[in-house]
């Protein structure tokens, strides 16, 4: 028998409850784990309250990322074996494929071999930002070295894997916070800049910061009103991919400097990547070098135990967090 994190109606973290089931051997083209930490990302927040792109089934699991040891394999999949230490690329379906579980089952091609050194809070930690911000950045827009960067919700663990990746490949990123309480964690973390949205004229300091060149990428997580500021200290040609929806408030289009820019903005999830094997396999290799060569390193704001997990997805749904929120088991 397996403990299992469940929830049986939408809700609150309240509505998480650790279950005991017994859970079937890997079925073909499968790799199931014996899991050591987990990832939280914020779609699994949005899956518990039922305002997912993904519905539950209930009793339903969740959960997209996790690391581990390989307890069992499935027919026909080779390059594993039981007792490798491994870490999961989040599966297009966490409720056919939930993490949260001390026995989890991934599809083969989404189970990512690598030293047992990297240690499995840090494994856990890895793909869901990473990927993120990779397909965003490198994958979709073709950020190189010059290029200025605006990254809103920077706090977040995927803004702050943003922030190194743009680092990585020559980029200027300008991290955009709420409040500057931030300001100083964000320079630490590798931001050139730091715009404190509630405390100063985006446009005014993008503006500042970019000079005529302008902004050539916004990678936002927002919406809302900063739409209209944050084009306009874009660049001719420009690109804004958005990937999320944070602000309650409406999104205006910003009709004029999309005209007279000749704009660019893309919605984006990172599925477009994980389903693409050649784009993944490429995304996996800038990612594992990055790790190797010290200029990707995931940033965890906090650790919770496995019984804890009510607690953490309090915390996540909190503003508190700086990085990923990690659980051990």
């Amino acid at each position: 028998m397996t403990r299992i994190v469940r929830f049986r109606r939408h809700g609150g973290p309240e509505v998480l409850c650790i279950e005991t089931a017994s859970v079937p051997p890997p079925a073909k083209g499968e790799v199931q784990i014996r899991v050591r930490a987990l990832g939280l990302n914020r779609a699994e927040a949005l899956l518990r309250r039922g305002t997912y792109i993904e519905s539950a089934k209930f009793p339903s699991g969740l959960g997209l990322e996790a690391a581990g040891i390989v307890e069992a394999v499935g027919e026909g999949v080779a390059g594993f074996a039981p007792d490798d230490t491994v870490s999961i690329v989040p599966p297009l379906s966490m409720v056919r494929w939930p993490a949260y579980a001390e026995l989890a089952t991934f599809p083969a091609e989404l189970v990512v071999k690598h030293p047992p050194e990297l240690g499995f809070e840090v494994a856990a930690a890895i793909w869901m930002q990473y990927l993120t911000a990779y397909g965003a950045l490198v994958d979709i827009a073709g950020v190189g070295r010059g290029d200025v960067v605006a990254i809103t919700a920077a706090s977040s663990s995927v803004g702050l894997a943003a922030i190194q990746i743009a680092n990585r490949v020559g980029a200027v990123p300008v991290a955009l916070t709420r409040t500057s309480t931030k300001r100083r964690a964000l320079r630490d973390a590798g931001a050139a800049h730091v715009i404190a949205s509630d405390e100063e004229d985006i446009g005014a300091r993008l503006a500042e910061i970019a000079g005529s060149n302008g902004v050539r990428v916004v990678f936002d997580a927002v919406g809302g009103p900063a739409f209209e500021p944050l084009t306009a200290a874009m660049s001719p040609g420009g690109i804004l991919i958005e990937y999320g929806g944070l602000s309650p408030a409406p999104t205006p289009f910003p009709l004029f400097n999309v005209l007279t820019k000749s704009l660019v903005l893309r919605g984006y999830l990172v599925h477009e990547i994980i389903r693409d094997p050649v784009r993944l396999a490429k995304a996996k290799t800038f990612i594992l070098d990055g790790l190797s060569d010290g200029t990707l390193k995931p940033i965890i704001a906090r650790t919770f135990r496995f019984e804890e997990i009510v607690e953490a997805h309090r915390f996540l749904e909190s503003n508190d967090q700086f990085g990923k929120i990690v659980v051990t088991i």
